[in-house]
């Protein structure tokens, strides 16, 4: 990266974080984390008029929507890791398995990669470690 390029990426992030305090004051101190703990998934009811099948009757249910957003959350490595998790929590309460979940990241090694595979592999096995059993895995 050179020097200009650095300096403009720079002011770049600096006038996002300014724009992003201005819309949303207070935020600054936002810790992620503590929001996960407080809203860890949301109910099935709100998954499916969200992600599911309101914007689109005849198209992918929310479960398969949450699929095909942790394949693409496993693309983008560490960056998208909060969003990982809370989508992988998601696509469980929609009614996806533990197995289709690791296998959605393991067919994203060939496209982004098997550190990105393995990171998002940890990921999901810490919040599988969270998650009741499934009775038909």
């Amino acid at each position: 990266m050179t020097d200009d390029f650095a300096k403009m990426f720079s002011a770049w992030m600096e006038q996002g974080q300014k724009m992003a305090q201005a819309f949303m004051p207070g935020m600054e101190n936002f810790d992620a984390k503590a929001m996960e703990k407080f809203f860890p998934a949301m109910p099935k009811e709100l998954l499916e008029m969200w992600f599911g099948k309101t914007f689109n009757p005849e198209g992918l249910d929310a479960r398969t929507r949450f699929l095909v957003t942790i394949a693409a959350l496993t693309v983008l490595g560490p960056v998208g890791e909060p969003q990982l998790r809370m989508t992988i929590r998601n696509a469980l309460s929609a009614g996806a398995t533990k197995r289709e979940v690791a296998e959605v990241i393991w067919q994203m090694s060939m496209f982004g990669g098997v550190p990105a595979m393995q990171k998002a592999l940890e990921v999901a096995q810490s919040v599988f470690a969270e998650t009741p059993e499934e009775k038909d895995a």
